[in-house]
Order: structure tokens, then C-alpha cells, then sequence
């Protein structure tokens, strides 16, 4: 049994090198200068649209193309930052997603083209569109005969930036169908004529994988592969025209063996009964996992590097293969629907051919509810084996809607709270954790910045009062606080376990001073800790504080105080602040009363269930801002002050 048959009941591989392979026929097909648009949609065609598009971002690619706004925000919110162009026409609903996460719309009309620029209007935003022009599709774009028309109304909008203009091709998998040359002749006049009324779009482009491998003369500006990127030819008179590996392979494994005699029938509706003695092998794939009731007693399977057809009707959850002809096969064995095993090979249009359909049908659908294994370099746990993913839209709203049920279904599972709130730490253990240590989680996060004069006339930097305070676990009985005077230092002290606090002093590369930064007081529960050294080390200035006395609040939740004293260079006219740590609800306040600071704003960036923070400015004064207690910030969050002098 293979690694993966014994971690799945069936898994979709996802081989990185095979599509790295592909990547390099389509730079040698479209040729120099000739822009790659990935085409990503449906989950990269059910490969696994943030894994493909980082391996495609990785090859050179210059945007990705989504059906939607939806599938857009997941790759944002997975951290994809390329460009992602909807290649569908959008919707007047979508627009605020469209804005709110830098995607590029298609448009196919002129009422959507205004709603888009009236809100970007409103809200002060200018965004990039690529036009879509309709050469005989008969989908989505404007009429040929409308387009240049459209362009110019288009280009007069506010806040609307043309990129681009694209049409698509109906039938670009067979060479010999004229209906290409016309579709091309249509998109080359409409080019011609914004050309003679002066208008230049950036990106011009018509190709999909069958442009790609029938016509280079159609490539343009940039071209959209996107089934040809996954090993498969969009015809049969396309396979000579380049060298494509298929990048994705369904498998599983037998679970049950069965010696039936003649005459015992097999499955639901008994649409297959044993002419012979025969041997049947039962494995956990049916409809529910794409592959449909059309392949019942017509599909195959590789079993040892050996076909064996499916018999009996499928059903949801299994089906049956007759394996009388392989006697040493055993349960466990690694089953190939679609893919290569040993000599034999069974393609995705093959299994398209006998369900009647098209091989994108296949790959969007097969395997649609087992994990991703993903191949990269020949090691199959090169990257984290992903199960489908389900994208709610509005993520921020869904971090609050699975905080709340995660609670929810652990509290209906136990009597205790508490209990069901330690599994629930685990759970964030395991999301933000690292290997080689626990993770730490706050509360109650107090961050109190107070600026202003310093005491000596002739100084040349503000005086700073620092006040944290949170709530924790207490790990260690020693611990130190850090002041690092460049970034090396200050992720140097990142990496310390025992550092319970870290700050960075801008505009020094010396040892720092007296009066540069200072612990004035420590506190745990009300109690003073004792400060026991402090010095300037390779990782900066260090603190060192606790004692034996802590001994008694280990592993159990503490109050945290800390207040700090430094320095802000005059010239200095910004101040940062970051949440490290997974923390439940923050304050942070920034006070400036009497200090001269000009036109003082907040820029925060916060992840969690409030990406927005309430704000309270006091002209001349402080800003505050505030996430209640019951709401979780992630790490990475923050906020930096800025003024003008």
C-alpha cells in the first residue's frame, strides 16, 4: 500500500514538475514578448487554483484568470498578489469585492461599465478593465459591430483605466475550421479601427490553448492557456504540435475482495451478473466523487499496471472491478482512474470519449471530494496535501461565523467550557503555531503611547512612554525584553523564546546609550518584577527580568505590564505598532497633546474577525482605536501613526 492509500480513501496528485514542463512549451509556443495569462478557474480546472497559481507565479506568469469575483477574493485571500483578470463578464453586485481586492474586471456592456465607474468615483479609486468583444462566441462581449463604439464610451468613463481588449475562440482545437480566420479578421478590424481613431489598448489578446498550438499569428500581446497548462490537448489534431505532460492523477486503493461464482450480480439494479467464476475488487469512488453513473460496465481501471473494467452499476460511494485476470492483486493496492500506471495509461479524454462529454468536464469534476497531493520536485508532501476548498464570500464575516460555530459544536460536545476552550486553543496551536515551540495567545491587548517633550531644550528627539499590558500563559520564569536597533537584530529576537517583548529603534547602528530606551517597570498580576541585567548583545539591547518568585504562576493565565521609556527623532514622522501573537480584543492609544504634531492619522491593517477597528481621533490630542474582547486579531495586525511637522 502507498504512503498516501494508507493516509486516503482516494487522492487527486497534482504533479508541480509536469505543469513546470508544460509552462516551458507554452513560453517556446507563444514566443518572446508575448504576455501568459494562467487560467485558474474552477479551482484550476480541479487542480487547486491557490497552489497552481502560486506555481504559475512562480514561472513568470503575468495575470490569472477567475469565472468571478469569488474565485478572485480566494486567491487573495490566499496570497496571491499577480494580477487576476475575471474573464467572465461581471456583475453590478460584484463591484465592491472587484475594488475592495485589486481584481480586473471584463466588461461586456456599457451599464456596467458606468456603475463601476461611479463607485469609483465615490470612493476615490481608479481600476484597470479589459474589454470583451464578441467575434462569434455568441457568450459573453459586445457585438463586433458595436465594439469600437463601446471602447471610446468606455475610455471617456472616470476612474477607468482600459488594460485591455480580448475576444475568445469557439473552435480553436480544429485548424482547418475557417470559422477561426473569421473570428481573427473580425478582432483585427476592430483593432484597426481604435488604432485610426488614435486609441492604443495595452493588451490585446484572443488565443486560448487551441490558439496557442494551431496559431501563433493570433497570439497578440499575451494569450490565456488553460487546459494545455494541465497536460491535455483541447483536440486530437493538436498532439503533435507540442509536448504536454498531464499534471493531474486520480488514485485510490482497493478495499474489499471478493470471489463471486457464475451467475451473482454485481451492484444496484443487477446491470452486470458473472458470466464465470470471478474476482471482484471493491474501491471507495463512486458519483460522489465525479465519476458518474455514465461509466458504470465502460470504465476502467489500473490495478499492478493492468487494465480492468468497471462492472455494475456506480454508486455514490463505490464501485466494482473485475480482477479476475490480476490473481496477485491484495487489498490495499493503488487503483489509477485517470493517469499513468507502469505501462498503461488512461487520459482524461479518454474517460471523456466514453461519458460522452469533454475532458474540462472530467477534470473539474474527478475527484471533486478527495485531498490534493501536490508533486513538486518528485516529492509528494513538498507542498501541504490540500482537501477542496469552499470558499465563503466575505471572509471577514466567515472568520466570525467559524469562530462561533467552532465554540458552539466543542461546547454541545462537553458539559465543561473550559474544556471545549482548550481544544479550541489547540486548534489556533495548530494554525499558527510553529514546530519548535508552543504558541502564545494574548488577551486583552493595551498598547498606550504617550509623545511628548523632552525635558533637555536642545534635544533633538521626543521623550516616548510606552504602557503594555495582556493577558497570557506564563511559560518561563525568566524573560527578557529586547530593543533591536536594525531589522537583522529585531528578527534575531524573534526568534528567542524567552523574549516576551521586542521594539525597534530607528536611526542608530551604534550600541545604544543611556536614556535610549529603558524598562521602567515590569509587572505580573499587580506584582513588581525584578529586573535582574541589561546590557547590548549581538540581537541588541536586552532586558533581562523575573525570578524564582514567578515559579508559582507557571502555566497558569497572568497579567502582563510593561512600561518603557525611549526616544522618537524629531525628524521621525511615523510610529508603528504590531500584534505578533494570535490576541483576543485590543486597544491602542496614541497620545501627542502639547508636542506640535500636525494632521496625525491612523493607517492600520488588522486581520480577524474586524478588520476595521472603532477609531476615535481627538484633533490635537491622541487617536485611540478598539476591538472588543470576544473578537480575535491575527498575527501579522497592526497600525502605524503618521504627522506631519
Amino acid at each position: 500500500m502507498s504512503l498516501q492509500g494508507q493516509r486516503y480513501r482516494s487522492w487527486v496528485e497534482i504533479d508541480l514538475d509536469s505543469f513546470r514542463d508544460n509552462w516551458a512549451e507554452i513560453h517556446r509556443l507563444a514566443g518572446p514578448g508575448v504576455k501568459v495569462l494562467q487560467v485558474v478557474k474552477a479551482d484550476a480546472y480541479g487542480h487547486g487554483a491557490i497552489e497552481i497559481s502560486k506555481a504559475a507565479v512562480k514561472n513568470g506568469v503575468y495575470a490569472l484568470g477567475v469565472a468571478n469575483a469569488d474565485e478572485g477574493v480566494q486567491l487573495r485571500v490566499g496570497g496571491i498578489e499577480a494580477p487576476i483578470i475575471i474573464l467572465s463578464p461581471s456583475t453590478t453586485p460584484e463591484i465592491d469585492e472587484i475594488i475592495k481586492y485589486n481584481l480586473i474586471p471584463s466588461v461586456s456592456d456599457l451599464h456596467f461599465a458606468g456603475e463601476l465607474s461611479r463607485i469609483l468615483v465615490e470612493k476615490g479609486e481608479r481600476l484597470p478593465v479589459h474589454i470583451e468583444i464578441d467575434t462569434g462566441m455568441g457568450r459573453g462581449g459586445t457585438i463586433s459591430s458595436d465594439a469600437i463604439v463601446m471602447v471610446k464610451d468606455i475610455i471617456a468613463l472616470p476612474h477607468i483605466e482600459v488594460e485591455g481588449i480580448f475576444s475568445h475562440l469557439s473552435v480553436s482545437e480544429a485548424e482547418d475550421d475557417e470559422y477561426n480566420a473569421l473570428q481573427w479578421r473580425l478582432f483585427g478590424e476592430i483593432l484597426k479601427g481604435l488604432q485610426e481613431e488614435g486609441i492604443s489598448i495595452p493588451l490585446r489578446h484572443i488565443s486560448n490553448s487551441g490558439g496557442v498550438l494551431n496559431f501563433p499569428a493570433f497570439n497578440l500581446d499575451m494569450v490565456r492557456p488553460g487546459l494545455m497548462t494541465y497536460g491535455v490537448y483541447p483536440g486530437p489534431g493538436t498532439t503533435a504540435k507540442a509536448q504536454l505532460t498531464p499534471v493531474m492523477t486520480f488514485k485510490t486503493s482497493i478495499v474489499v475482495l471478493k470471489d463471486f461464482p457464475a451467475g451473482y450480480s454485481i451492484g444496484y439494479g443487477r446491470t452486470y451478473v458473472t458470466e464465470r467464476p470471478t474476482r471482484i475488487a471493491t474501491i471507495p469512488v463512486g458519483y460522489g466523487d465525479g465519476y458518474g453513473v455514465v461509466m458504470s460496465n465502460r470504465g476502467e481501471a489500473l490495478i499492478r499496471g493492468k487494465r480492468a473494467p468497471i462492472v455494475g452499476r456506480i454508486s455514490m460511494d463505490m464501485c466494482t472491478v473485475d480482477v479476475t485476470h490480476i490473481p496477485d492483486c491484495e487489498i490495499g493496492d493503488e487503483v489509477v482512474l485517470m493517469g499513468r500506471q507502469g505501462n498503461e495509461y488512461i487520459s482524461a479524454g479518454e474517460i471523456a470519449e466514453k461519458a460522452g462529454t469533454i475532458s474540462y468536464e472530467i477534470l473539474c469534476a474527478l475527484g471533486k471530494r478527495a485531498p490534493r497531493v501536490f508533486v513538486d520536485k518528485g516529492k509528494p508532501d513538498a507542498v501541504e496535501p490540500k482537501r477542496r476548498r469552499i470558499f465563503i464570500p466575505g471572509e471577514e464575516k466567515s472568520i466570525a461565523r467559524i469562530d462561533t460555530k467552532i465554540r458552539g459544536c466543542l461546547q454541545a460536545r462537553t458539559t465543561d467550557p473550559q474544556f471545549a476552550d482548550a481544544i479550541y486553543y489547540e486548534m489556533f496551536e495548530t494554525l499558527f503555531g510553529r514546530e519548535n515551540r508552543q504558541l502564545e495567545l494574548r488577551m486583552g491587548f493595551r498598547y498606550d503611547i504617550r509623545i511628548s517633550e523632552h525635558p533637555d531644550p536642545d534635544a533633538v528627539d521626543f521623550k516616548v512612554t510606552t504602557h503594555i499590558e495582556y493577558t497570557k500563559i506564563l511559560r518561563d520564569t525568566l524573560f527578557i525584553i529586547g530593543c533591536a536597533r536594525n531589522n537583522e537584530q529585531l528578527s534575531a529576537l524573534f526568534e528567542e523564546e524567552k523574549c516576551e517583548y521586542r521594539s525597534l529603534l530607528n536611526g542608530t547602528d551604534s550600541p545604544l546609550m543611556k536614556g535610549d530606551f529603558s524598562v521602567s517597570r515590569v509587572r505580573i498580576d499587580g506584582a513588581d518584577v525584578p529586573v535582574i541585567s541589561a546590557q547590548n548583545t549581538d540581537r541588541g539591547y536586552e532586558v533581562l527580568c523575573g525570578g524564582d518568585e514567578l515559579e508559582e504562576s507557571l502555566n497558569r493565565q497572568v497579567k502582563m505590564e510593561i512600561e518603557i521609556e525611549t526616544k522618537k527623532p524629531r525628524s521621525s514622522r511615523m510610529f508603528p505598532v504590531y500584534l505578533a501573537y494570535p490576541t483576543r480584543g485590543m486597544n491602542i492609544s496614541f497620545h501627542y497633546e502639547g508636542t506640535g504634531l500636525k494632521n496625525v492619522r491612523e493607517v492600520s491593517f488588522f486581520a480577524g474577525r474586524r478588520p476595521y477597528p472603532d477609531v476615535q481621533a481627538n484633533e490635537g490630542r491622541s487617536i485611540d482605536l478598539k476591538i472588543d474582547n470576544d473578537e480575535w486579531v491575527f498575527p501579522n495586525s497592526g497600525v502605524t501613526f503618521v504627522w506631519d511637522l
